[in-house]
C-alpha cells in the first residue's frame, strides 16, 4: 500500500475485544487488540504482578524468531507503562497483526512480513499503546516512538526520519527510540556503525517528532526534510487529538 502521509489510528475497531486499534503510517498497517487484565495460566502467574503478553503475527505466513525477538522487546517496554502491581496474578494480553507493509522494496524477504525490522517498531509500539487506551487499561504514562536512519552522502551524515524501506537498507545506522509522555525514554535499539556525536544528534531528532517540546536546535548533521517540509509528524499531539476524537464520538447524544 502507498506510503501514509500522515499516521491515521481508529479505536474499538474489534467489537470482541476489550480494547483495540488500527494504525497506519509510512506504509504499514498495523491491528491491535487488548483483553485484560484476565486469569493468566499458573506457568504465567506472578504472585505480585500482571503477566504482559505480546503476540506479533506477520502478514504472511508463520510468525518465526524474528517475531519473537519483536515481542520481547515489546513486552519489555509495555510492561513499564502498564501498572502490572494492581493486577496481581492476571494476564494482560496484546495481539498485534500486521496488515500490510510498504511495497516492494523487499520483494522476496521475509521482510514483507512482521520480521525483525527495525522500521515497523514504531508502529507496532504506537498500535500497542493505542489499543490499551482503547481498553482502559491503567498505564502511568502513554509513549510515542520514532526511527531514524543515519546514512552518508558525499561524505556527509545525513539523518533521515521515517526512512522508507530502501533507505533503511542503505543507512550507515538504524535507530528506534521511544519516549513517555514525561519526555523519559522508554526504548533505545540500533543497528550498524555510528558514533557518539551521531547518537545524541538521532537522540535530538527522535525526542523532537516524539515530545516536540524537548529536543534542542541547531544539530551538526543535517536533518534531510521529507516532502511535507518537517521534521516528522507531532506524535504526541496526534496519540491525544485521537483520543479527543473518540471520547468526543462516545459522548456524543443523538
Amino acid at each position: 500500500m502507498p506510503a501514509t502521509r500522515e499516521p491515521e489510528a481508529d479505536l474499538s475497531v474489534l467489537p470482541k475485544a476489550d480494547g483495540s486499534a488500527r494504525y497506519s503510517y509510512a506504509g504499514y498497517t498495523v491491528t491491535g487488540s487488548v483483553n485484560g487484565p484476565i486469569e493468566a495460566q499458573r506457568r504465567d502467574e506472578h504472585a505480585y504482578e500482571a503477566h504482559v503478553d505480546v503476540i506479533v503475527r506477520p502478514a504472511a505466513g508463520v510468525g518465526g524468531t524474528r517475531e519473537r525477538h519483536l515481542e520481547t522487546t515489546l513486552q519489555s517496554s509495555l510492561t513499564q507503562l502498564i501498572l502490572v502491581k494492581n493486577f496481581p496474578r492476571s494476564l494482560i494480553q496484546i495481539v498485534l497483526q500486521v496488515e500490510s507493509a510498504p511495497e516492494n522494496d523487499y520483494v522476496n524477504t521475509k521482510l514483507v512480513q512482521a520480521s525483525l525490522n527495525f522500521a515497523i517498531i514504531p508502529a507496532l509500539l504506537q498500535t500497542a499503546v493505542l489499543a490499551l487506551l482503547s481498553a482502559a487499561v491503567p498505564m502511568r504514562a502513554t509513549a510515542t516512538s520514532a526511527i531514524v536512519a543515519v546514512v552518508s552522502q558525499d561524505g556527509a551524515s545525513e539523518l533521515v526520519a521515517d526512512p522508507s524501506p530502501r533507505e533503511v537498507e542503505a543507512a550507515q545506522s538504524v535507530h528506534v527510540l521511544a519516549f513517555t509522555s514525561q519526555d523519559e525514554l522508554l526504548l533505545a535499539e540500533s543497528e550498524g556503525d555510528f558514533t557518539v556525536k551521531e547518537w545524541d544528534d538521532v537522540y535530538d531528532t527522535a525526542k523532537r517528532i516524539c515530545c516536540q517540546s524537548g529536543a534542542t536546535k541547531g544539530e551538526s548533521i543535517e536533518m534531510v526534510l521529507d516532502e511535507k517540509g518537517d521534521n516528522g509528524p507531532d506524535m504526541r499531539q496526534f496519540l491525544r487529538s485521537t483520543l479527543e476524537t473518540k471520547v468526543v464520538a462516545d459522548l456524543y447524544w443523538k
